[in-house]
């Protein structure tokens, strides 16, 4: 490994004297792993269906278990991938931006928060780093939660649902177009939320479906692959425009990714199957758009811009949201949405009231300053860039990069539109996929040193 810095090599001096000295309580380390994983599970299992002080609080064991590993187990250490160190800037430009904000102990909330990811994610590192060989169960756990919000979410279709807010500009649809919205059982109801989790999560059921075809396990690959759709379809009645973009972001990813290890095989019947399941899923997915009215109306409205109430209101929040970046492009007003939505009241076009910017970037750039998002851009920039070059170069564990890396972006492709990013459900699984990556970029580094 590269040398980790002044800062990263003080504090693994610091903890192998404590580990030296708490060496008698090492015995322990080996429960602690286990109960960190099945807390982990835990915050992944409830978070379709508990509110998100449990997740918090479970969480914050999760890092105080790690933090109590490094004193007492031996040759525990801190090690940090490039991307991570561009993290690390983010996340003390973040402290920046508190100490500065206006409104601190709103901001103060929205920092706990913040603390609580990077805890949840630093323990995430730190455990699989030494257990690479349960990411693919915790992908196995992720990919059933979202199968099984999928199969509600077809189950709310069916039966009908109330429609608990307003989600849907039906002023120029016919009402056998007007799509009915599904939200699974995340807290808060809300079919954006809904759509974003699924799109954090869709790329470990097609992992899934993929390592157990590796493994000639077809049974259970064609298991996987059924659920897929079931789960793809609930996507589809989420309404959820942003996430149609990064789905068709994600399904684009996965058909080169595939379609190289297809050509790495060159095997002629493998490259005959493959386009032929190609060819009969974009047939599927154009026949659902063009013979189902709701869908195709409800994706038609992405394009009719003003003329949609709600592209209308988004546009709104941009306008307000690119007057409060004039005013705070420093180092912005300070993190969490009980602060935005305090200081947006000043800049707000009446009747238009907000709970965020509607774009993961500019919400950063407006929460955190322009030093925040470069950080975050880098961060973002390396991950792909290491992940990219381990897919290239490695066979063993690619399927978890690529799994992982088609999560990350596709994420932040709907975060162009949404900032669900920002909810509990899809920011703790947006950092354990970081972590996977991470593990996994680890590893092979300490190979190659």
């Amino acid at each position: 490994m590269n040398s980790q810095g002044f800062l990263i090599e003080a504090l693994n001096n610091f903890f192998a004297k404590l580990q030296n000295r708490f060496d008698s309580l090492g015995f322990v380390s080996d429960f602690i792993d286990k109960i960190i994983f099945i807390l982990i599970g835990q915050v992944i299992f409830l978070s379709t269906f508990v509110q998100s002080e449990i997740l918090g609080v479970i969480a914050l064991l999760v890092f105080f278990l790690t933090v109590f590993q490094l004193f007492i187990k031996k040759n525990e250490q801190l090690q940090m991938n490039v991307f991570e160190k561009f993290l690390f800037v983010w996340f003390l430009v973040v402290i920046v931006s508190l100490f500065g904000s206006s409104l601190f102990s709103l901001s103060l909330k929205g920092f706990f928060k913040t603390i609580t990811y990077m805890g949840f994610y630093f323990s995430a590192v730190q455990f699989y780093r030494k257990n690479i060989n349960l990411i693919m169960p915790t992908l196995c756990l992720i990919a059933f939660c979202a199968i099984s919000q999928g199969i509600i979410g077809i189950i709310q279709n069916f039966r009908g649902i109330e429609e608990i807010s307003t989600w849907q500009d039906t002023s120029n649809i016919n009402p056998e177009d007007v799509l009915t919205r599904v939200y699974g059982s995340l807290k808060p109801l809300n079919p954006n939320l809904f759509g974003g989790y699924l799109i954090a999560s869709i790329p470990s059921i097609i992992g899934c479906a993929a390592y157990n075809f590796n493994k000639k396990k077809f049974k259970y690959a064609f298991v996987f692959s059924l659920f897929l759709i079931l789960t793809v379809i609930s996507l589809f009645l989420s309404g959820c425009r942003g996430a149609y973009v990064a789905f068709a972001f994600m399904l684009a990813c996965f058909v080169l990714y595939f379609g190289k290890i297809i050509y790495e095989k060159n095997n002629e019947k493998f490259k005959r199957l493959y386009f032929t399941l190609v060819s009969f899923f974009m047939a599927l997915g154009t026949g659902a758009v063009l013979f189902v009215s709701s869908i195709r109306t409800r994706i038609l409205s992405i394009f009719v811009l003003r003329a949609d109430s709600s592209t209308s209101f988004r546009f709104n929040v941009y306008k307000a949201a690119i007057e409060m970046i004039k005013d705070n492009w420093l180092f912005g007003i300070g993190v969490g949405n009980k602060n935005f939505r305090e200081i947006y009241g000043l800049y707000m076009k009446t009747g238009f009231d907000a709970l965020s910017t509607y774009n993961v970037f500019t919400e950063l750039w407006v929460e955190s300053g322009i030093f925040a998002l470069l950080a975050f851009l880098l961060f973002l920039g390396f991950i792909v860039k290491g992940a990219f070059s381990y897919i290239i170069k490695n066979q063993q564990n690619r399927l978890i990069v690529v799994v992982g890396m088609i999560s990350i972006l596709s994420v932040m492709v709907h975060g162009l539109f949404d900032t669900v990013y920002f909810r509990p459900q899809i920011q703790f699984i947006f950092w354990l996929m970081t972590a996977f990556i991470s593990s996994v970029l680890y590893t092979d580094n300490c190979k190659c040193s």
